[in-house]
């Protein structure tokens, strides 16, 4: 169809009448609203021109809605009459990236998926389960046939706190940095030992908080060495003796229940806050002592407390567990377990079931942090003389 054109002389073309509303509006929009509702008026004339101003519209090509055109301040989009004066733009289609998890990632995936292992080995045995943590953070170490003696070994069980980076240190590096002390010290044998343990816990201490690291971690440890049993701890990890089937704790732990860590703390200018229950070390570490703790170690020392004991035919074994089984198990409980299990048999399968029990007791208790249960028997220790 054609487009009319007219002349403004022409008296068969008189002018348009003015606008039916008083508000202006920009011809290309009546004329694209208007023909947008009523197709049959495409050859309506553009309002709002005057003698004065001819146009020829031969060659007009009218723009189809929806498409932009020039409004009176910006560039708007033309929309039929009717429509809701409110416009708004589709958004920009949302494009994921493919999932790639990093290395890191990856660490922390294999970490998570332990839930709980057990090792028998030769004169132990060991449970381990997780609680509610995302990460597993207790770890334990052995260290059999030191110095190529059978009668030489090292044990210890770690908890970690703030992640499982000074867990593992420690299990790695405490055991060898005593046995590296020991060969270096010179004297009486027992100041010589006691002096090598307390220098390998200090060495261990300062080399994991060197790296910067702000995790912490409790650990229970005892060196076998010609015939007597040297126990140490910094934390609340523990060691319980059975002789003869009693219970004898060879552990303190180092918890702000405790009057002698709560003064020692205050003196040496830190405090401690009771929250739910629970004394903190400046209202955070349940703990007074650890090693790592990078942001307290002005106060949580990592200088252990030391216990000789002498092997005798009436020590039977050992049991070494983190505070997730002495939370809930009291120290003849637990020996009383293990001598129920192992009844007369004293070895390492019936250790481990009595070791698995222990860890379930805890958690039908209602514990909900990791527990580990180290059960070594001590006959293969004792020297004759």
């Amino acid at each position: 169809m054609a487009i009319s054109l007219y002349s403004p002389s022409s008296p068969a073309f008189p002018p348009p009448p003015p606008p039916p509303t008083p508000t202006p509006i920009s011809w290309l929009t009546h004329m694209l609203l208007r023909t947008h509702n009523n197709p049959s008026q495409q050859n309506a004339l553009p309002p709002n021109k005057t003698h004065e101003q001819p146009q020829d519209y031969t060659n007009t090509t009218l723009i189809p809605p929806k498409m932009f055109m020039e409004g009176a301040d910006s560039l708007t989009m033309a929309k039929p009459l009717g429509a809701s004066n409110k416009f708004r733009k589709r958004p920009a289609k949302l494009v994921l990236p493919e999932y790639c998890p990093g290395p890191e990632f990856s660490k922390l995936r294999k970490k998570m998926e332990i839930q709980e292992f057990h090792v028998q080995g030769r004169d132990y045995c060991l449970a381990t389960k997780k609680g509610r943590r995302e990460t597993l953070e207790d770890a334990y170490g052995v260290m059999l046939d030191i110095c190529g003696d059978s009668k030489q070994a090292f044990f210890a069980v770690v908890d970690g706190h703030g992640g499982r980076d000074a867990a593992d240190y420690v299990v790695e590096h405490l055991g060898k940095n005593i046995i590296n002390a020991l060969e270096k010290i010179a004297g009486e044998e027992e100041k010589a030992i006691e002096s090598a343990i307390r220098r390998g816990h200090k060495r261990t201490d300062e080399e994991f908080l060197s790296q910067g690291v702000g995790s912490g971690a409790c650990a229970a440890s005892v060196l076998v060495k010609n015939g007597e049993l040297h126990v140490a701890n910094v934390g609340d990890c523990r060691v319980v003796l059975s002789r003869n089937g009693v219970a004898t704790p060879l552990t303190k732990q180092h918890r702000l229940c405790r009057e002698e860590e709560r003064v020692r703390i205050e003196k040496s200018g830190g405090f401690v806050e009771c929250k739910n229950g629970v004394w903190r070390v400046q209202g955070s570490l349940a703990v007074s002592r650890a090693i790592g703790d990078l942001h307290l170690k002005e106060w949580v020392i990592s200088e252990p407390e030391i216990h000789r004991l002498p092997l005798t035919p009436d020590c039977e074994f050992l049991i070494m567990a983190s505070d997730g089984l002495w939370d809930k198990v009291k120290d003849q409980e637990a020996v009383d377990e293990v001598m129920r299990e192992m009844g007369d048999e004293k070895n390492n399968d019936e250790g481990m079931k009595a070791c698995k029990m222990l860890m379930e007791m805890s958690f039908r208790r209602g514990n909900m942090d990791d527990v580990t249960v180290m059960l070594i028997q001590l006959q293969p220790f004792f020297i004759s003389i």
